[in-house]
């Protein structure tokens, strides 16, 4: 079975919009003690994934690359509920779940997009002599 870059962008949109949908019904919803205003917790969880979206939506391989950064800061807060907090651990697991969507779909979209626009970093030996190149003009 071959992946395409359009499978991989359909899973990070997919599991993001549902991060995004899922993060405020647990935040707001499901937890029992509310130890945080809601400002506070919207400026800690709601906001910060709302970050990439526009990137998202517009496909950018750049923005899918950094949101694997954001990604994790969710990430370590599941596993840390998991770890720490008796009644939401079945809330932390679908949190980890769709990071973990989101951060494979995220990553190979980057990767493969890339590739199909060139953006792909070149190889160091093949950057040091253009460089040489450029200074010492063409070797004969």
């Amino acid at each position: 079975m071959t992946f395409n870059t359009t499978f991989f962008q359909r899973l990070a949109l997919t599991s993001y919009i549902l991060l995004v949908v899922w993060l405020p019904i647990w935040h707001f919803g499901l937890t029992q003690d509310k130890a945080t205003s809601t400002l506070f917790t919207l400026l800690l969880w709601i906001v910060p994934i709302l970050l990439p979206a526009k990137g998202l939506f517009q496909g950018k391989p750049y923005t899918y690359a950094w949101t694997n950064f954001l990604v994790m800061y969710y990430l370590l807060h599941g596993l840390t509920s998991v770890y720490a907090v008796d009644g939401e651990r079945w809330y932390a697991m679908i949190e980890i779940v769709l990071c973990c969507a989101l951060f494979t779909g995220s990553s190979f979209y980057a990767r493969l997009r890339g590739r199909e626009l060139g953006l792909g970093i070149k190889k160091l030996k093949d950057e040091l002599l253009e460089e040489q190149q450029r200074f010492e003009g063409p070797q004969a």
